[in-house]
């Protein structure tokens, strides 16, 4: 398994690539888009002492300590349920974690199993002409650490100096959908696969240009929906509260009560605003540019990542400004807390 997901590890996180996966990988508990195999220290040791030919000393497993003298012992776990791994090893399975709520597992257990089978066909081939064949699965547990050792990863995924080391280690790192997607008509995925009789080049072809489509049709709908959100329901709830906070400045102004801080606000709310519309229109134009690439599924994939996508954040920024500085209960959508615990 470690040598099929180092050899293949981008053909692995293509198998992970979707919108919504875009957002998730690398935070919420969920692995980055570097994968890795977490095998744990006592594991990766075994490994360690089989590469060097050197005796295994096995260690003695810790207790837990409950704090409570009538409840028996229990033994703890020698792994880490290590949730920053894409490929875990828990006491006794693999977990591949990096696949979204939202996907079929089809597509990542069809690359997944090619990608081991591939491996298990140069295993049996070495092994069934060996004459020592325990020695020679030894030698085999040797070779495939001491070459693809570099894939294992016990430490933490979500911290900054783990980008540098995989790429010191020579591991991709593919972070968004469109790239990743690319890897299904690599020549060496592309090799294993036909190999394998899984699939032609003519059918990875396709199923590259059906994923782009869908991801092109996420984001366009993703986009729709936050310029009628904007136009149609928060532009109007604001300008409703901004005439409101700037007749209550005028009120207490009249009064001589000072409004400098209210002002502030006001004038941040009405900058605001206008960047709130402006970016809005700006962003349906970019939809409209998109949706004439319908041809071309690549190209059309490509800008909606490089330029919907970044339009879209960048709204999001000025609306989030929008949300701090407007009345809870004119806000025409449920924040978090709402979301979270009252819906």
């Amino acid at each position: 398994l470690v040598k099929a997901i180092d050899e293949y590890a981008a053909l692995i996180r293509a198998s992970a690539a979707t919108a919504g996966n875009d957002h998730r990988l690398g935070r919420n508990e969920a692995p980055p888009a570097i994968i890795s195999v977490y095998l744990g220290d006592q594991l990766q040791e075994v490994l360690e002492h089989i590469a060097s030919e050197s005796p295994y000393r096995k260690r003695d497993g810790n207790w837990l300590k409950l704090g409570v003298n009538c409840l028996p012992r229990l033994p703890k776990d020698m792994t880490d349920r290590n949730r920053t791994s894409p490929f875990a090893f828990t006491g006794n399975k693999f977990e591949f974690r990096m696949v979204g709520s939202s996907q079929s597992i089809a597509t990542p257990n069809t690359y997944l199993n090619g990608a081991v089978a591939d491996v298990f066909e140069l295993v049996a081939d070495r092994l069934e002409h060996a004459e020592d064949a325990k020695n020679a699965a030894i030698e085999l547990i040797k070779d495939f650490y001491k070459e693809h050792k570099r894939v294992i990863f016990n430490g933490n995924g979500y911290a900054p100096e783990w980008v540098e080391e995989a790429k010191r280690r020579g591991l991709p790192n593919i972070p968004n959908t469109v790239e990743a997607l690319l890897q299904l008509v690599e020549p060496k995925n592309v090799a294993m696969l036909t190999r394998q009789r899984i699939f032609t080049i003519e059918e990875l072809e396709s199923h590259l240009d059906v994923y782009l489509e869908m991801y092109s049709k996420q984001i366009n709908i993703e986009a729709g929906v936050m310029v009628e959100m904007v136009q149609r329901s928060i532009v109007p709830a604001v300008t409703r509260y901004l005439s409101e906070l700037c007749q209550d400045i005028t009120s207490q102004k009249s009064l001589g009560f000072e409004t400098v801080e209210l002002e502030t606000i006001a004038k941040k709310l009405s900058n605001g605003l206008n960047a709130s519309i402006q970016t809005s229109e700006e962003l349906h134009i970019r939809i409209a540019e998109a949706l004439a690439m319908h041809d071309k599924a690549l190209e059309q994939a490509v800008y909606y990542h490089d330029v919907v996508c970044s339009s879209m954040e960048h709204l999001r920024s000025i609306v989030d400004q929008l949300e701090r500085y407007t009345d809870k209960g004119a806000w025409p959508f449920p924040g978090y807390e709402e979301l979270l615990f009252r819906l």
